[in-house]
């Protein structure tokens, strides 16, 4: 039997926990310091179960919209007064940005605003809206039924990735518009009320290819005091993702 050297055996170790220690800082992805910053989830992850589950809240907060912060903030690093614009503004004038950064921000500043607001929107109990966001839902999008029925028709028919949202004007009409990708109704200069991610990784755990499930199922745990905040901050100016 062969007797390992005390001292090799020691080396041979340290070495390990050093490899180890490497591998460990080389996989913990410390965000790039910038304007940006996320969020923590405004409840548990869980809170949208059965319906969402929480290892995806888990990895969609956690891993995709930090990835989104991560990359919006290197690509404003170095850039001077454009770092210090409210995200709104970045997005609304993206073609006034210097033209090497500007499919960054369009994507990863998108995607940082289209995600902030859509986990302020979720953590509720769902059911039907009241007082002001009813009666507008009512007078401009036909009816809560309706209004349903057509956000997931626009959610379905959203080919590849992106989202769908109503959006609020200042004097308190609303609409339902689609975008692709991380494409956000901000870079028009509007407003958005409430939205749903329809990129696969909001729901294939759970729904795996069945889109249409997933939004119907979303709105078991739309907030609605929430959105009727939202819809309030919209009318007196003040909303501002």
């Amino acid at each position: 039997m062969t007797q390992t050297h005390p001292r090799r055996a020691f080396l041979a170790g340290a070495t390990a926990l050093a490899f180890g220690s490497t591998l460990r800082t080389a996989w913990a992805q410390t965000p790039a310091p910038g304007p940006y910053t996320l969020d923590p989830l405004p409840y548990p992850a869980a809170a949208n179960e059965p319906h969402i589950d929480a290892k995806t809240m888990e990895i969609h907060h956690g891993r995709h919209h930090q990835a989104y912060v991560t990359n919006l903030n290197a690509a404003l690093a170095g850039q001077g007064e454009s770092a210090k614009m409210p995200l709104p503004d970045l997005l609304a004038g993206l073609n006034k940005l210097p033209e090497g950064i500007r499919t960054a921000i369009r994507n990863n500043g998108g995607g940082h605003a289209n995600h902030t607001m859509f986990w302020q929107v979720m953590g509720g109990k769902g059911g039907e809206p009241a007082g002001e966001v009813r009666a507008a839902i009512d007078r401009d999008l036909g009816g809560f039924a309706k209004m349903q029925a057509d956000f997931n028709q626009a959610g379905v028919q959203r080919f590849g990735s992106g989202w769908v949202f109503v959006t609020v004007a200042r004097d308190g009409k609303l609409a339902i518009t689609s975008r692709a990708n991380q494409d956000t109704p901000l870079m028009d200069g509007e407003r958005v009320l409430f939205g749903n991610d329809v990129w696969e990784h909001a729901y294939y755990l759970t729904y795996q290819n069945r889109r249409p499930d997933y939004l119907k199922a979303w709105w078991n745990v739309v907030n609605w005091p929430k959105v009727a905040e939202r819809y309030a901050a919209a009318k007196a100016g003040t909303l501002a993702i």
